[in-house]
């Protein structure tokens, strides 16, 4: 019998904060669908590239950005720790902040009002840092059960931090009038990498291990924390990944390689210490939690591969002249490796049900609709480098597969509204609550 069935650490007061995110996840997707019907009928007086802005900006921060947030807290403060005010007014204010992009992104781009927005959020993220950090210290998490996991939370966090480094940079750079050069992009491609690859990659480890270490899934400590190193020492030069289209110097192809062979070599020992105890693992989430926890898993080993491919000049040059395969690449890695995972932890945690008939069918549209939608992207990618052309009807095609995404998420956002936590969770809060005061 999976896990599952235990209450964790459910808690009624979050219960709104996570509604919202599952709601900007289907904002998300009705988006996405608009900017896949603008490829088969352009909406006169709607501007793409804002509208992309605005997208991309709401699937970063108003979603996987507080849907992290909220398990973290979860996973690793007290109960009267997690529930302070200031928590709340944090996750509201960078709400706040994440609507105001999603109304001024599409009006003027980047822009005074959403250039505000999106720094504001920065700084935000900055307090819940420095809050977290310190409130984690006091209660001593590092040095208890969670301490590998909790260094790859912290990784994740320094990570964040770097990542704002390159929005911040957009000001100035458009200031000196290089808005559009090759410094332009790569201050983007550094805040993309560093979110990416360091904040939700982390992230989503620092999650997984706090499982296998709350349910005492015995990893090798001394090849787990080597795992960490390697993850991190590789994470800050793969960046030079991401500015390989500018055809830089050979020894930023020679750094750049190394970092993503590093990565492989880490992937595999995550391998190595996982496979053995694989049957252990998956008792901890029910079957929909399986499924979500495997795609996510393939989803990982897709993206680092990837990478590795793209420390090849060759296959560098051909994801910039082909952008399906970004495209392609970025959908991946959030929607197939971080949702897809943060998902499953939400399932065993109970913060999420698939109990309902309406909740499965939303999530089985969903995942059917992304894996239809990543075929279709990487195989027109496929068809134009083999030499085959446009895959006919190919945007019509995307568009109608894509209806189903905000079809199945809506459907698994409606179905959540009904799903109340178990009453054993209130008794479960006090002892929480109980247990904290006493120890403190």
């Amino acid at each position: 019998m999976p896990l599952t069935t235990e209450i964790h650490f459910n808690n009624s007061r979050w219960r709104l904060p996570l509604l919202s995110a599952l709601l900007s996840l289907v904002v998300i997707a009705l988006l996405g669908l608009l900017l896949r019907w603008m490829f088969v009928a352009p909406v006169a007086g709607l501007n793409y590239k804002y509208l992309l802005h605005a997208h991309s900006h709401v699937a970063l921060l108003g979603w996987l950005y507080p849907v992290l947030f909220i398990t973290l807290l979860q996973a690793y403060l007290p109960l009267v720790i997690r529930n302070k005010k200031v928590y709340f007014w944090q996750f509201w204010l960078a709400q706040a902040t994440v609507l105001g992009m999603l109304l001024s992104f599409p009006v003027q781009g980047y822009g005074a009002v959403s250039i505000t927005f999106s720094t504001a959020h920065i700084l935000l993220s900055y307090w819940f840092i420095v809050r977290f950090l310190k409130d984690a210290k006091a209660s001593k998490v590092g040095n208890e059960s969670h301490s590998l996991s909790f260094r790859l939370v912290k990784a994740a966090l320094f990570f964040l931090a770097l990542s704002s480094l390159g929005p911040l940079a957009m000001g100035p750079i458009m200031a000196t009038g290089h808005s559009g050069s090759e410094l332009y992009y790569n201050a983007i491609y550094f805040y993309l990498h560093f979110l990416y690859n360091g904040w939700f990659t982390f992230a989503v480890l620092g999650l997984l291990f706090w499982l296998l270490e709350k349910y005492k899934v015995n990893l090798n400590q001394k090849h787990s924390l080597l795992f960490c190193r390697l993850m991190f020492w590789a994470c800050l030069p793969a960046y030079l990944l991401s500015v390989l289209w500018i055809k830089p110097v050979a020894i930023v192809y020679i750094a750049g390689g190394a970092a993503a062979l590093m990565q492989v070599f880490a992937l595999g020992l995550l391998a190595w210490l996982l496979w053995p105890l694989r049957k252990q693992v998956y008792t901890l989430f029910s079957v929909w939690g399986q499924a979500l926890f495997i795609l996510a898993a393939l989803a990982f080993i897709l993206k680092t591969l990837m990478q590795f491919a793209t420390a090849f000049p060759y296959m560098a040059d051909l994801a910039y002249r082909l952008r399906f395969f970004i495209i392609g690449y970025l959908h991946l890695v959030l929607i197939g490796f971080v949702s897809f995972f943060i998902l499953a932890f939400l399932a065993q945690q109970r913060w999420v049900s698939f109990k309902q008939t309406i909740s499965r069918w939303g999530m089985g549209l969903f995942i059917l609709a992304f894996m239809a939608s990543e075929a279709l992207l990487f195989g027109q990618g496929l068809f134009y480098w083999l030499g085959f052309g446009a895959i006919s009807n190919y945007n019509e095609l995307l568009f109608g597969v894509s209806i189903l995404l905000p079809i199945g998420i809506l459907l698994f956002f409606l179905a959540q509204l009904k799903h109340r936590p178990h009453s054993v969770s209130q008794t479960c809060e006090r002892l929480d609550s109980y247990a904290a005061t006493t120890k403190n």
